[in-house]
């Protein structure tokens, strides 16, 4: 057919992230996914965390069927411009206080509940050597 692919940049894609507008970039192409937000399985929210970046990584990942893999055609509406996506960024985890070992309480009750029930039958062995009766 002679229609020609519309090529999208980055930054215009990228601004259609909510619920009501939501596009992906998936293997180089754009698709929009609104009309399909409130089916898929996974809920919008994987939609919605996927916007914004190249989200052929999470789409693979995932492993979809070839069905979902025929259906994205129907939501096919161009190309992106690749040299306009930009380079990889390093993830980086939240923040959630000190996560060092020695001052996580987590970590101490895991070695709290290791050491306690031990240190009871060690106590135990104890005093029955101590307790017992020669006879």
């Amino acid at each position: 057919m002679g229609e020609e692919k519309k090529v999208f940049k980055f930054e215009e894609v990228s601004s259609h992230n909510v619920a009501k507008d939501c596009w992906l970039i998936i293997h180089g192409k754009v698709y929009d996914l609104t009309p399909f937000m409130d089916e898929h399985p996974g809920g919008d929210e994987v939609l919605l965390a996927a916007t914004g970046k190249d989200a052929t990584n999470d789409f693979e990942d995932v492993g979809h069927s070839i069905a979902a893999r025929e259906m994205m055609e129907k939501y096919f509406i161009g190309e992106i411009d690749a040299s306009t996506v930009p380079a990889k960024r390093a993830y980086i985890p939240p923040l959630e206080g000190d996560q060092r070992p020695e001052n996580n309480s987590g970590f101490l009750v895991k070695i709290l509940q290791f050491l306690v029930p031990i240190l009871i039958i060690g106590l135990a062995f104890v005093v029955r050597y101590y307790t017992k009766s020669d006879d």
